[in-house]
């Protein structure tokens, strides 16, 4: 029902009720213009019901934030880092815990993420790279791994490397401490512990101390996603150490670009790459790294000149290799070759900036790194 509007009216000139319609009224002798009720315009239907729509999901978002969204400032357990990590990281996450009683890959992966998140950048003074070491600390565990010619903190495969001699260190000394019925718990809640408060305070407090729970709490939460990681890698189910597989393609082993994402620098696009980059001058021999069948030699368009071979099966999974940007093939397709034996020479076809050798390993379908899978002799 709408409401009574009483409006000021004149009579009709014979003094009764005006039969103009419900807009003339009575009472004061003045004649009025007829009116009319104006109904809800525009504005009134449309618009309004809008906005008061839009006030109030605003105020929603604000009070409880977006759906489907995550308002904290800082990555949790619960956030997953591993989209930092690719497979590249496993081998040498493995190598750094072989014979390491109590830290697998998997723990040495959660411990790193626990640190840094996977994350090199810092605004720390005294703790760098993703393992976070001191250079007091890094002076006694880092080593140059993967032949780049420099140890650092900064370089991910050093960092990785160093924190797993500290880790399997201390593991030991705290399986000593168990051994002897000082302590008691999991090895790997003990090596952590003593990562974070030093051995002294586990072996004092004969357990986790209660300084380290929490600390050892938050590495364990991210494990899941590291054992995924680790079981994605072929290389787990083969339990075959990679070091010992390939001999080196080259005599000196100079890094100038490693295996993982980066920009190339002539196409400007980034994405993994998929093998390592060894430095050597223009002619120098390029052989096989290890016994098998030559499944392509020829010319390609990036990779220039390109020599795959096949190895077999290691464990019931192909082993690939692969030398790129050769300037000379000694070699071709569905020849068998040695280990050692000559392929071609370095060069620089395709798109490439200089003379270098572009090596692959393809395990199982994936590509890997090259360096974890080289045997130090050759």
């Amino acid at each position: 029902m709408e409401p009574l509007v009483v409006e000021p009216a004149a009579p009709s000139p014979a003094g009764n009720p005006s039969s103009e319609g419900p807009s003339a009224g009575v009472g004061t002798g003045v004649r009025t213009s007829p009116r009319r009720r104006r109904g809800p315009g525009p504005f009134v239907l449309i618009v309004l019901p809008g906005l008061v729509t839009l006030t109030g999901a605003l105020a929603f978002v604000a009070l409880s934030g977006i759906p489907g969204t995550d308002q904290s400032q800082e990555p949790g357990p619960s956030q997953s880092s591993d989209s930092n990590v690719d497979g590249s990281y496993v081998p040498w996450l493995r190598r750094a815990t072989t014979d390491c009683p109590g830290v697998t890959p998997a723990l040495l992966a959660a411990h790193i993420d626990q640190l840094s998140g996977w994350q090199g950048d810092t605004a720390s003074l005294t703790e760098r790279g993703i393992a976070r070491f001191t250079d007091a600390d890094w002076k006694t565990w880092g080593r140059d791994e993967d032949g780049n010619g420099s140890s650092s903190p900064g370089d991910a495969v050093d960092a990785i490397m160093a924190l797993g001699r500290k880790d399997c260190s201390l593991a030991k000394e705290v399986t000593a401490l168990r051994t002897k019925g000082t302590v008691n718990g999991d090895i790997a809640d003990l090596t952590l512990a003593a990562y974070r408060t030093g051995t002294d305070q586990v072996k004092e407090a004969g357990k986790v101390p209660a300084s380290a729970r929490t600390f050892v709490a938050d590495v364990k939460k991210r494990l899941p996603r590291y054992d995924a990681l680790v079981r994605q890698n072929p290389e787990q189910e083969s339990g075959r150490a990679p070091g010992a597989l390939l001999t080196p393609p080259v005599t000196v082993l100079t890094v100038t670009s490693p295996f993982g994402s980066r920009t190339h620098p002539l196409t400007g696009v980034t994405k993994l790459h998929t093998g390592v980059d060894f430095g050597a001058p223009r002619g120098a021999q390029v052989s096989a790294a290890r016994a098998g069948r030559v499944e392509f030699a020829g010319m390609t368009r990036a990779y220039g000149n390109r020599v795959v071979i096949d190895h077999g099966t290691v464990d019931g999974k192909r082993l690939e290799t692969t030398y790129s940007h050769l300037a000379v093939l000694q070699v071709s397709a569905g020849q068998n070759v040695s280990v050692g034996q000559p392929v071609g020479l370095v060069g620089s076809t395709g798109l490439s900036t200089g003379p270098h050798l572009h090596f692959e390993v393809i395990f199982d379908g994936q590509y890997m790194d090259p360096v974890a899978w080289l045997n130090s002799g050759g």
